[in-house]
């Protein structure tokens, strides 16, 4: 499926680049996700095992040395290696979640630039998997992201 769906800060989606359709379900890990609400993170595709979103580096998201605080780019690569593990034709009585994660930065992102993440998985078996998550300003890469995860029940659910 693929989907363009701005998280606004207020929690209201807000169409950007694709029209939404009534048809189109909205990625269930995003229905009550404050934190990449507040990042304006733009959901760019979402498939099983992939998924594509990006953000535009505001002045609230940069650090003394006026460029991204790496805890920004982080989020961004961890929502987009969750939403890839975490694709809504999944078990809904179960989640996957991070095990275990590392990240490169290479380049730094500054204001007003919009970053992209591209999460791939690159192994599955049983409950547990990897994904490789790219951060990129056109064709410049500024991170890479590998993401280790396991499927559990969810919380509340036996």
């Amino acid at each position: 499926m693929t989907e363009s769906t701005q998280l606004a800060p207020e929690g209201l989606n807000s169409s950007t680049a694709a029209p939404s359709t009534a048809d189109q379900p909205r990625h269930r890990m995003l229905e009550n996700d404050r934190a990449s609400e507040a990042l304006g993170i733009v959901v760019l595709t979402a498939d099983p095992g992939h998924a594509r979103i990006s953000m535009v580096i505001r002045e609230d998201m940069t650090n003394g040395f006026d460029i991204a605080h790496g805890g920004m780019i982080f989020a961004l690569a961890d929502t987009c290696f969750a939403m890839a593990c975490n694709h809504p034709s999944l078990d809904e009585g179960t989640i996957t979640v991070a095990s275990g994660v590392d990240i490169n930065f290479l380049k730094p992102a500054l204001l007003g630039e919009t970053i992209t993440a591209e999460a791939v998985e690159v192994a599955s078996t049983g409950r547990s998997g990897v994904y490789d998550v790219r951060i990129t300003r056109g064709d410049d890469l500024l991170g890479v992201f590998r993401g280790r995860s396991r499927t559990i029940a969810s919380p509340g659910k036996k």
